[in-house]
């Protein structure tokens, strides 16, 4: 599952279609938003990614500029990994500790700018680690504090893989469905960071060079996923033309997005059943 913001809910509705199908999977892998929406799919918590992000779209503990200068963090860490998953709209960590699904989360190691694709162990990670490990997928550099956790450094996951499907072909996983969050023509440009991303992060060079050449191993893994899905070793679901959203407090834009998601489901809902025999 793809990263994207808001992009992600696309993926949202396209997996709450699919849970209430009776859709299930040995494995999931998300990056950024594609695990901390993603992840309701292993908790089986229907409409939750989407119920959470149109509630407080538009509250400032949960994305704001005063957020950004207050704490170095534009999504509160206090108000999005810790008051809404543990009392305002409950993660079920119960119930995703006992489906037996894998889920990978993809970060960013910013010491040596390759990804790192940390599976949940319910033996050894608790609620806690867990969401931190979901902040550090999502934490996008210049506008997220680096997050810590077992003397690794972590950022956003998709500045090293966006798409992580070779990790995951390689573990084993061999009949996979894709869900990007871009059309098929899209084209990744690069983005000039400047100065201030060197200056921010002068000692992490492995990070920055891998934020500067980020948008060729972008189009690289567009590339590998449409030859697989031609082939027919993938089903890749993705949007038909740009999402048009990256972060938004407009409740009715993400209604928009998730609402394509779920139309998109269940235009591909007898294929995946049929590709997943």
């Amino acid at each position: 599952m793809e990263g994207g913001a808001m992009r992600g809910l696309f993926t949202a509705g396209i997996t709450d279609v699919f849970m209430e199908n009776g859709i299930e999977f040995d494995g999931g892998i998300g990056t950024s938003a594609g695990a901390a929406f993603g992840c309701n799919y292993k908790s089986r918590q229907i409409g939750r990614a989407f119920r959470y992000n149109r509630d407080y779209c538009d509250d400032k503990r949960y994305v704001s500029l005063s957020s950004l200068l207050k704490t170095g963090n534009l999504y509160s860490n206090e108000f999005c990994y810790h008051e809404i998953p543990k009392n305002l709209d409950k993660f079920d960590f119960n119930t995703f500790n006992e489906n037996p699904m894998e889920f990978y989360i993809t970060c960013t190691n910013i010491e040596t700018g390759l990804a790192v694709h940390h599976k949940h162990d319910r033996d050894t990670d608790d609620l806690n680690t867990f969401l931190e490990w979901i902040r550090a997928s999502c934490a996008m550099p210049m506008v997220e504090q680096i997050v810590e956790i077992d003397g690794l450094k972590l950022l956003d996951g998709g500045v090293a893989d966006s798409v992580p499907i070779r990790y995951f072909e390689e573990i084993g996983y061999d009949r996979n469905v894709v869900i990007l969050t871009q059309p098929l023509t899209y084209v990744k440009k690069k983005i000039n960071y400047g100065a201030a991303a060197k200056a921010m992060y002068h000692k992490y060079p492995k990070l920055t060079e891998a934020m500067l050449d980020r948008h060729e191993r972008y189009n690289e893994i567009y590339s590998y996923i449409r030859e697989k899905e031609l082939s027919g070793e993938l089903l890749v679901i993705r949007p038909d033309e740009s999402l048009n959203i990256k972060i938004s407090n407009k409740p009715s834009e993400l209604q928009r997005v998730y609402d394509t998601g779920r139309r998109k489901g269940l235009m591909e809902l007898k294929r995946v059943q049929e590709f997943l025999g």
